[in-house]
C-alpha cells in the first residue's frame, strides 16, 4: 500500500513522510531568491491581491505546479530583471513578478 502526505509547517517549509518512513524536508522559496543555474520546480503562483492579473498571466505562460524552472541571468543593477527559463522558453521578469512564483529546489 502506498501512502504519502505533506505537512506545511509555515509558508515556506514543508515536510513529506512516505511509505518508506522517509522524511523529506525542503524549504520553499520565491523564484526571485533562486541562484542562477540552480534547478527548481514550481509549487504555485500566489496571488498578491484577490484577482491578481500578473499571477494569472504567469500561470497562463506556464508557471504551473511541477514545471522545472531556473534563473539564466540577472540584471546588473539590483539584479532586475531576471531571465527565467521554464521548459525551453525564456522570460524576462521583474523581481516583484518572480516573488509570486513559489518553488522548491529540484532533487
Amino acid at each position: 500500500m502506498y501512502f504519502s502526505f505533506v505537512l506545511t509547517l509555515c509558508s515556506n517549509t514543508k515536510i513529506e513522510y512516505n511509505e518508506n518512513h522517509c522524511y523529506l524536508y525542503w524549504r520553499c522559496v520565491n523564484l526571485s531568491e533562486l541562484l542562477p543555474f540552480t534547478s527548481a520546480v514550481v509549487d504555485e503562483v500566489a496571488d498578491m491581491t484577490g484577482d491578481d492579473p500578473i499571477a494569472k498571466r504567469l500561470r497562463e505562460l506556464g508557471f504551473v505546479s511541477g514545471e522545472p524552472v531556473r534563473i539564466v541571468a540577472r540584471g546588473l543593477i539590483g539584479a532586475d530583471p531576471l531571465l527565467v527559463q521554464i521548459g525551453f522558453t525564456r522570460f524576462a521578469l521583474r523581481r516583484s513578478e518572480a516573488q509570486r512564483v513559489h518553488i522548491h529546489l529540484a532533487s
